[in-house]
């Protein structure tokens, strides 16, 4: 019969997301309302800009944050329909994760569990703004991690 020492949740990796929150929204519609009466004869013209920062705020707790500003012009006159900026983070506990496993972590998985809310959010204010949604595409943060380990590698050499 094996003792347990109650010692074993102690050193057992933990991973968990422990808050979400906006740290800066802003949604601007500097043509409206002639952006409404104006019939777009093809789909507008989309930029997209993605940031992923990510703090450590002690031994145990990052922070990720999503910087998202997305440009949402007319094609035809390239009039701005509208513009947003989100910075959408979340407090993340790693305790007990091997040194080895935390660039992945905060990379890949922390951004992947937080971007489905992040989208929600852009897809809310921008009809909230008079707009339809605005979907943003899934992000593949392991290709995005991969290319910036690449990069890096190549930098060296």
């Amino acid at each position: 019969m094996v003792e347990n020492t109650g010692n074993d949740n102690a050193e057992k990796p933990q991973f968990r997301m422990q808050k979400m929150y906006i740290k800066d929204l802003s949604f601007e519609n500097p043509n409206a309302p002639q952006v409404f009466t104006d019939r777009q004869k093809t789909d507008p013209a989309v930029e997209v800009n993605l940031q992923l920062n990510n703090k450590q705020l002690d031994d145990d707790h990052y922070e990720i944050a999503l910087q998202i500003t997305a440009k949402v012009s007319s094609k035809e006159d390239s009039k701005v329909l509208f513009i947003l900026e989100v910075e959408h983070a979340a407090v993340f506990m790693l305790k007990n994760i091997p040194n080895e496993h935390m660039p992945m972590l905060l990379g890949v998985d922390c951004p992947t569990l937080l971007f489905p809310f992040t989208r929600q959010i852009v897809s809310q204010v921008s009809i909230d703004g008079g707009f339809v949604p605005f979907l943003m595409e899934p992000v593949n943060f392991m290709a995005l991690f991969q290319n910036a380990k690449k990069k890096k590698e190549d930098e060296k050499n």
